[in-house]
């Protein structure tokens, strides 16, 4: 049991580590950059083909209706805590 939480641990760790992308680096082709949390924002690339996923969708009905499409980070803001959006991430 313990070899298996530490397995989602470690698996979930490197999710975050391949979305989360630096403030000065590119987004590449087919992604798109997000930023995530409540208070301070993380930014993660994801690839386009999440904008067709149900679940996806929601968390951007969410950021439209809270903050609309004029931000001023510049960019996509999804207002849920990084843990939501990795859980939900993991599964699409």
């Amino acid at each position: 049991m313990a070899i298996r939480f530490l397995r989602i641990v470690n698996a979930k760790q490197a999710l975050r580590r391949a979305l989360m992308v630096s403030e000065a680096s590119t987004v590449p082709k087919g992604h798109l950059a997000v930023y995530v949390g409540e208070i301070e924002k993380s930014r993660f690339v994801v690839p386009v083909s999440y904008l067709k996923h149900p679940s996806f969708q929601n968390l951007l009905s969410q950021a439209e209706e809270e903050f609309g499409f004029d931000h001023p980070m510049g960019g996509l803001t999804i207002p849920c805590s990084e843990k939501v959006f990795m859980d939900l991430t993991s599964r699409l």
